[in-house]
């Protein structure tokens, strides 16, 4: 199921990355069970040391993680996603611009969804890779 962008702004904003996906400014422009991407700004993001922190690169890919697995959730009648596992890897810093997320399946179950997340910067070089386990549960 693809749904609009500005029903994907609708998503994030009524509980696919709550308020703390707003004020970390995620935006997120495709929303699927097969890829979900997203944006996030560095600025108002980082570390001490003006980098992006590792920590806000964990809540891109949880967001967009998440909201993919609510997308599928919603074909196995199981439309709540709770994360359980989430794992990141840091490759590489960013100290301005947007780095952008995409979310890809690597596995979809009845009761578990696990996604990748790619996080890359301006350049389209490769900033993070994470992957998070949601629990799907029903209503």
């Amino acid at each position: 199921m693809d749904i609009a962008a500005d029903s994907v702004q609708e998503l994030l904003t009524a509980g696919g990355g709550g308020s703390l996906g707003e004020r970390m400014g995620i935006q997120l422009s495709e929303a699927s069970a097969e890829r979900v991407v997203g944006t996030m700004p560095v600025e108002g993001n980082t570390q001490p040391y003006g980098l992006l922190h590792g920590g806000a690169s964990c809540v891109l890919a949880e967001t967009l993680g998440s909201v993919g697995a609510v997308m599928h959730g919603q074909t196995v009648d199981r439309p709540f996603a709770v994360g359980v596992d989430i794992n990141a890897t840091h490759h590489k810093s960013a100290r301005s611009g947007v780095v952008t997320g995409v979310a890809t399946p690597v596995h979809r179950g009845r009761t578990m969804a696990t996604y990748e997340i790619v996080i890359t910067d301006d350049s389209g070089e490769r900033v993070c890779t994470a992957r998070i386990t949601c629990l799907l549960r029903g209503a």
